[in-house]
């Protein structure tokens, strides 16, 4: 269902040190994808493919601090990135960066809220 929040990201200024955290500090599984400068993050059981087995949470991800990426934020799911780029900005957003490949799984793109909050856009690879 387009529209829910489907995970978060957490930047970081020292990737090792908040994977232990997290890890230590509420159990969180931690998976690095060095090809993708990214860390996957399971905040409860989850199946590889589909993602929480389990009703009531989400998962995450975990990256450098740069950028636009100063704090955490939350990814939307959308059917459409460019429909969704579209309404964000009559509605008076901002996109900070357009639809982009994220391996086979989909496609991410940022946009800022009238808040000036960074807001990710997530939509799934056919078939996935």
């Amino acid at each position: 269902m387009p529209g829910k929040v489907v995970h978060f990201e957490i930047p970081a200024d020292d990737e090792d040190r908040a994977r232990s955290f997290y890890a230590a500090a509420f159990g969180w599984t931690m998976t690095p994808m060095p090809e993708m400068s990214y860390t996957m993050v399971e905040t409860g059981p989850s199946d590889p493919r589909t993602g929480p087995t389990e009703p009531g949470f989400i998962n995450g991800g975990m990256m450098r601090r740069e950028g636009e990426f100063r704090a955490p934020n939350l990814v939307i799911d959308v059917g459409d990135i460019e429909a969704a780029l579209r309404d964000v900005t009559a509605a008076g957003g901002s996109t900070v960066s357009g639809r982009q490949p994220v391996g086979e799984m989909g496609f991410a793109a940022y946009v800022k809220d009238t808040e000036g909050n960074l807001v990710g856009l997530w939509e799934t690879a056919d078939g996935g």
